[in-house]
């Protein structure tokens, strides 16, 4: 580890010749908060405007907290399902009304979803709480109040897709963060001051981003522009600007380049090689044969663990690192709760000798055809129940020093999350915001540490 940054395999910053970013929510670091409590109002407007929701719906107030990043949206039942590495379902909510285990049992059959399946939508950014958030809100008061003729619960889940997804496309939310810089955008004049000095260093540096240039620009010009030393504007420190990627198509599909005029915007036919510049769409392997560099040579940051992280790595290679915004405050959750998690490790010690105990007098009298150890093994049982209560009030203590719905981001119990576990798989390094590893010398040299298997411990 170096200080805020943490590795999950090998990296050499030294061997990097390129750095890629994405744009928002990377390179440019928005008040999450302010943005999707602006998303959350926008769909409201649109479900009632072009879906002909109730109007009553406009009374639904915003909740930051209610979702998370990671859950799966079970889009056929009205369900929110946080999951572990596994897909084993570990906290489940039907609208906004916690599911017991024994009811997700009934539901589910088995404790483990395929999310293969279309009917599950997945939470991968910071730009989906208020989606999810937003979702379990219209089913509990579809199910309180019927006479509101709320349709199925997919219609709900696709209708919000495609409500926020005008949003994006129309200007109803870029609009107004033109509006009001201030509001929605945090300038990190680290980052900047970071990415001149690796570029003193040698590395050449790229964005990559499903923005458009008009947006791009915008933003680039407010958070940039004025912390540069070294270079006149965002145009000369990057040597490439890609925009309207459509990520994560970017990695897999082979579309054309288009060039892009910076002071007009206007677009040109890319007939040539690709040379620095600005362009719009195009394809990875295209773009990596143009930079004349192997897929180990470029570092690409992102925050979306599926648009940026998990397709790159399958399909093009290149070294990933992931911006999780949420890490930096659940990184001091986990020093608050370490003293009650080792309080629970002290409680488990003592429960598994007594369950054992129990298991050797139950086979024993089992094997002997006797009934001799019956008041002992009542005995210890009670015992082991004492002791799963202590434990029990240890765990509601832990739990309410994270998100009081969802726990932990990056775990589920004692396993990892599913997003956790998409992390370990395909990030390379990972950080709450990219001046932690822009801070860092670009000579850095990450190690990741030995993980111990169950026969380890």
């Amino acid at each position: 580890m170096h200080q805020n940054v943490f590795a999950n395999r090998t990296l050499n910053l030294k061997r990097i010749l390129y750095l890629g970013f994405d744009m928002d929510h990377t390179l440019v670091r928005y008040n999450s908060e302010n943005f999707e409590s602006l998303a959350h109002q926008t769909m409201l407007k649109k479900l009632v405007e072009m879906k002909s929701y109730p109007e009553e719906i406009l009374k639904l107030e915003f909740s930051f907290d209610r979702a998370i990043r990671g859950l799966v949206i079970d889009k056929v039942r009205g369900n929110v399902l946080k999951l572990s590495r596994h897909a084993g379902i570990r906290v489940s909510y039907h609208g906004l009304k916690p599911i017991d285990y024994r009811e997700q049992r009934k539901i589910y059959g088995s404790t483990y979803v395929d999310l293969r399946d279309p009917d599950y939508d997945t939470v991968d950014t910071t730009f989906s709480i208020a989606f999810a958030g937003l979702f379990m809100q219209l089913v509990d008061l579809k199910d309180k109040r019927p006479e509101l003729n709320f349709p199925d619960y997919q219609i709900i889940a696709n209708d919000l897709n495609s409500v926020l997804d005008r949003a994006h496309r129309d200007g109803s939310l870029k609009d107004r963060v033109r509006e009001n810089l201030e509001h929605f955008i945090v300038i990190d004049e680290e980052v900047v001051q970071g990415l001149e000095r690796f570029r003193l260093h040698g590395k050449k540096l790229f964005v990559l981003t499903n923005s458009d240039f008009s947006y791009t620009k915008l933003l680039l010009d407010y958070c940039i522009n004025p912390c540069l030393k070294n270079h006149s504007s965002w145009e000369e420190l990057f040597e490439y600007t890609i925009t309207l990627a459509a990520k994560p198509r970017f990695f897999t599909e082979r579309i054309s380049f288009l060039k892009v005029d910076p002071k007009s915007g206007l677009l040109s036919n890319c007939d040539e090689p690709l040379s620095p510049g600005i362009y719009q769409g195009g394809h990875a392997q295209t773009f990596t044969q143009a930079l004349q560099a192997d897929p180990n040579d470029i570092l690409y940051i992102g925050d979306h663990i599926y648009g940026d992280i998990v397709r790159l790595k399958k399909d093009c290679a290149w070294r990933t690192a992931l911006v999780i915004e949420e890490l930096a405050a659940e990184v001091e959750k986990n020093k608050e709760a370490s003293p009650i998690n080792g309080e629970i490790d002290l409680l488990m010690n003592q429960k598994i000798p007594l369950e054992t105990k129990v298991d050797e007098l139950i086979s024993e009298q089992i094997e002997s055809g006797t009934k001799n150890h019956e008041k002992k093994i009542q005995e210890l049982l009670q015992k082991v129940n004492k002791t799963d209560q202590a434990i029990a009030a240890k765990i509601r203590k832990l739990q309410k020093i994270y998100n009081p719905y969802w726990g932990e981001v990056m775990r589920a119990g004692i396993e990892e999350s599913y997003f956790g576990y998409q992390v370990d798989r395909f990030a390379c390094v990972y950080m709450s915001k990219l001046s932690d590893l822009l801070t860092l010398s670009p000579r850095t040299y990450f190690r990741s540490v030995k993980k111990p298997l169950a026969h380890d411990l």
